[in-house]
């Protein structure tokens, strides 16, 4: 697919040198939150997941975001179903608060729009395969010569060395890094998450690096390169099971609901169903086996402390079926939070959307305003002072092309603004 040129595109010519920071007169598409972010232009060459979950974040707390899409753009437009009004709902979910515009990254003139983006952005965030950006001069190299003081980061699958030629998918480093040979009962396949976890991971990972680096620069004024990859996230994110094999010689295996260190730690079947018990400590342990009537349990040596129940789950489990199938799931919930034992039962993700908004946490926002809006999830930070926004629903492909066109002509030489100082900033 090529996108029609559109009759007020001009080449833009190539910039001597950018300063980020003193271009932008106002929010770019007219946001008029104040949050945290305000004012930190962003070029986001990312798709799928990981980068525009990130680039979102940034968005959310009060960054101006440009997403760059192909001609034929960003893949999860395509991702359905589920949809809403004919959208993909998997774009929807994380591409809020940016303007878009499509650009040919082979054509000349669509490339020197992009790189004029990038040389005026603070932040550029890509996650096309390594050195994909080369050919088009929005390399890091290539931008920085020009915006030197630019964050850019990087995604990629597995790095840029003997994994580059890796196609990132998350259901692949799932595969590799061992998180699905964990994830599963001993007498089931292996499963993949029920979420892309490594790509939202991953996404949260450079939207820090992305913070720490700004806050470096405001110290010494330099940019600075952001590498994140998904296998060293996933690695990471991993924690004691990777630390566990790393620190014992120990290789997890899937173990289905359970946890490989503490117990009672799983879904429970109770009269009509079942309840997850959560115990994370001896008191907690006493706690539950008083209010299951079995107060002689939490002093038995084979179960009185951790390492022992672990050891002897196998003994125990038994008895605190036993205990729980007296009562339904619901009565089980009540009584065991009322005594500040850790259990929760199983919500479908309608179900757990509800519960979040019935304990005072309103997960749901509106994202835009009028008819266009929509309903979205909020932002999990809050701030006292800054708040986050919901100004934009995600956009139109392309949908921002002459706000964005007419901003960087303003930005360009002989066209200066009152309401911004002045930069040596050219096109």
């Amino acid at each position: 697919m090529t996108l029609e040129p559109h009759p007020t595109d001009k080449a833009l010519p190539d910039a001597d040198f950018i300063a980020p920071g003193v271009h932008l007169e106002s929010d770019l598409f007219g946001r008029t939150g104040t949050g945290p972010l305000s004012g930190l232009l962003v070029a986001d060459f990312g798709r799928v997941l990981a980068g525009p979950y990130c680039t979102m974040l940034l968005a959310d707390m009060g960054a101006t975001v440009v997403k760059i899409e192909s001609p034929g753009g960003d893949e999860t437009r395509d991702w359905r179903p589920p949809v809403r009004n004919g959208e993909s709902t998997y774009y929807l979910s994380v591409n809020r608060n940016k303007g878009s515009i499509a650009l040919d990254l082979k054509d000349p003139a669509d490339r020197g729009i992009a790189q004029a983006i990038a040389q005026r952005a603070d932040v550029v965030v890509e996650n096309f395969k390594p050195n994909g950006l080369n050919p088009f001069g929005l390399d890091y190299d290539s931008v920085a010569a020009r915006n030197p003081a630019v964050i850019y980061a990087s995604i990629t699958g597995f790095g840029t060395a003997g994994g580059a030629s890796l196609p990132g998918y998350d259901l692949l480093v799932q595969a590799l890094s061992g998180l699905m040979s964990v994830t599963g009962s001993p007498d089931t396949p292996a499963y993949r998450s029920g979420v892309a976890v490594f790509d939202v991971m991953t996404g949260l990972h450079t939207a820090i690096g992305i913070l720490a680096a700004l806050q470096e620069r405001q110290r010494s004024g330099k940019g600075q390169r952001i590498e994140v990859n998904l296998m060293s996230s996933a690695l990471s994110g991993m924690v004691n099971q990777t630390a566990g094999y790393l620190l014992s010689g120990t290789v997890p295996t899937r173990l289905g609901n359970e946890h490989p260190s503490i117990y009672p730690y799983e879904p429970m079947a109770t009269g009509d169903g079942d309840i997850v018990i959560a115990i994370g400590n001896d008191p907690q342990f006493r706690r539950l086996c008083q209010a299951l009537g079995t107060p002689a349990l939490g002093e038995d040596d084979r179960f009185a402390a951790a390492p022992q129940r672990s050891l002897n789950r196998h003994l125990l489990r038994p008895l605190l079926l036993e205990a729980l199938s007296n009562r339904s799931s619901t009565e089980w919930f009540a009584v065991l939070t009322a005594a500040q034992i850790p259990c929760a039962p199983i919500n479908d993700v309608r179900q757990g959307l509800e519960f979040a908004q019935r304990i005072g946490l309103d997960p749901v926002v509106e994202v835009g305003q009028g008819a266009d809006a929509l309903p979205g999830i909020r932002n999990p930070i809050t701030f006292s002072e800054t708040p986050v926004s919901y100004d934009m629903v995600p956009p139109d492909h392309d949908g921002h092309r002459e706000p964005i066109l007419a901003w960087l002509r303003r930005t360009s030489p002989g066209a200066e603004s009152t309401t911004h100082r002045k930069s040596s900033i050219k096109l």
